[in-house]
């Protein structure tokens, strides 16, 4: 992957990381009895670091065409199928936003792996089933709290 995109995810990491140590600072809580052994912690490290991997080989194949590239070369081949080509940009498009976005958050999910509280609900501070974290290590939420925040973004809001 592109130097450019781990420069920028790093930036982003430790912006969020010094905001939240300053928010520790300022809010001392008793700490937490880790919830993760360390062979749990070793096994959702690897699983994360090949996650990157494929991320990063994945976001490889897009990051030498840059979108208006790929626009003039949708553009540039046979007209009889272009609504199905520009259909496939899309998708195309979509799935190298949803890879990089996945691909900070992997990062995130890395770079906190030994905090004491990783593993615990951003949002209710509740453990995170290991079993979930296997699936997802990145996640920042438990499933209730996720399944709320769902339901907030599909809740139709008023037009004013």
């Amino acid at each position: 992957m592109g130097r450019s995109v781990r420069a920028l995810i790093a930036i982003k990491t430790n912006a969020r990381r010094g905001r939240e140590d300053a928010d520790r600072a300022t809010h001392e809580e008793p700490a937490m009895p880790p919830n993760l052994s360390t062979a749990q912690r070793a096994l959702l490290q690897q699983l994360l670091q090949m996650r990157q991997h494929e991320l990063d080989r994945r976001v490889a194949l897009h990051q030498g065409v840059s979108r208006a590239e790929h626009a003039r070369e949708v553009l540039q081949q046979d007209g009889d199928d272009a609504p199905q080509r520009a259909a496939d940009r899309e998708v195309d498009l979509a799935r190298a936003d949803r890879d990089i976005e996945e691909l900070g958050a992997v990062s995130n999910a890395l770079a906190r792996l030994h905090d004491a509280d990783f593993g615990r609900c951003n949002d209710c501070g509740e453990v995170i089933p290991f079993e979930r974290l296997k699936l997802e290590p990145w996640t920042l939420r438990c499933v209730s709290c996720t399944a709320q925040r769902e339901r907030v973004a599909l809740t139709p809001r008023p037009k004013l």
